[in-house]
């Protein structure tokens, strides 16, 4: 079955409206029942595979080289990816994201990180300050194990306060400042930690080849 686009964009505002708010250490909220089931479904399933660490971790870039987006290519592949896409660039989701949480993504551009991780992953405290102007992490894995993989949550000083509950088709939110440390503490991981990384871009993101529509910025 075909994932319409307009189906995840009323899933997402059905979500969006009974998030819930934190406003400690910094504002963020927690989504449920994000995507429709049948988008979740595909999306958890697709044939990207897992890459390896090679011993080395505490920062995403440095594995540039084989993450993987839903770019062009993986939209021309996957019908999931491109009715995503579609509708995170859709102006009733911008509009209703950019309200919500409080960011402008005029003049943004979409970009979507399918990311794997796997025992030996871990992400030093950082803020995505930036280039950044809005950051969704949206869990997908199933494994009960998973549970305690949630992302971790840092005070001013990058002291270790907690983190987000981690459920499949659930999110965290927030809108990246001087303050939004986040990262992730090492700690074992059983199979393959999926989830999928939305950030809207500033026009100073140089590549370009990871954006969803690197010709077509959001207009609000």
């Amino acid at each position: 079955m075909t994932i319409s686009s307009q189906a995840i964009i009323d899933s997402m505002l059905a979500s969006i409206e009974a998030s819930n708010r934190t406003d400690e250490p910094y504002r963020h909220w927690y989504l449920t029942d994000c995507l429709p089931a049948a988008a979740a479904e595909d999306i958890v399933h697709l044939p990207f595979p897992a890459p390896a660490l090679d011993g080395v971790s505490g920062k995403r870039e440095l594995h540039n080289a084989t993450r993987t987006y839903f770019d062009a290519e993986n939209m021309a592949k996957f019908p999931v990816c491109k009715a995503f896409n579609e509708a995170f660039q859709a102006d009733q989701l911008t509009h209703a994201l950019a309200d919500h949480f409080g960011t402008n993504l005029n003049g943004s551009y979409l970009r979507v990180e399918y990311a794997q991780d796997i025992d030996g992953f871990w992400l030093e405290p950082h803020t995505d300050l930036g280039v950044k102007v809005f950051t969704m992490l949206l869990y997908m894995s199933r494994e009960p194990s998973h549970a305690n993989l949630g992302t971790d949550i840092y005070d001013n000083d990058k002291k270790h306060l907690g983190r987000s509950p981690f459920q499949s088709n659930s999110a965290m939110i927030f809108v990246p400042s001087d303050n939004t440390y986040h990262g992730f503490e090492s700690r074992p991981i059983e199979g393959v930690r999926k989830s999928v990384i939305i950030n809207y871009v500033t026009n100073e993101w140089r590549a370009r080849e990871q954006l969803a529509y690197p010709e077509t910025p959001i207009k609000q």
